[in-house]
C-alpha cells in the first residue's frame, strides 16, 4: 500500500480542499478540488466515486472533521492536514 506522500506526489491522489471558495482561490494545491466543509453532505455520491481522497484545509482541523464525516458515511478517505503540506508532495 502506497503511502500518502506517495500517493500525492504520483497524482494518484484526489485532493479535496474543504476550505471556503474565497480561501480556496488564494492559493490551493494544484490540481485539487474545492468541496467546503458544509457542502461536504450535498457530494457524497461523487466522493465515493472517488478513490485515494485526501483532505486539506488552512491547518487540518476542518479537514479532520470532514475526514471524520466521510469515515461514518462509508468513505475512505484521509486527512492530509494543511493544504501547505499536501503541496510539498505535488
Amino acid at each position: 500500500m502506497k503511502t500518502l506522500e506517495e500517493l500525492i506526489s504520483s497524482g494518484q491522489a484526489n485532493v479535496i480542499d474543504v476550505r471556503t471558495p474565497a480561501e480556496f482561490m488564494g492559493g490551493h494545491v494544484a490540481g485539487s478540488k474545492n468541496i467546503p466543509l458544509d457542502e461536504l453532505p450535498e457530494h457524497l455520491d461523487e466522493l465515493r466515486s472517488m478513490k485515494h481522497i485526501v483532505l486539506c484545509c488552512a491547518s487540518g482541523n476542518r479537514s479532520g472533521r470532514a475526514a471524520s464525516f466521510l469515515k461514518q458515511n462509508q468513505i475512505d478517505c484521509e486527512n492530509g492536514g494543511s493544504w501547505m503540506d499536501v503541496n510539498r508532495y505535488c
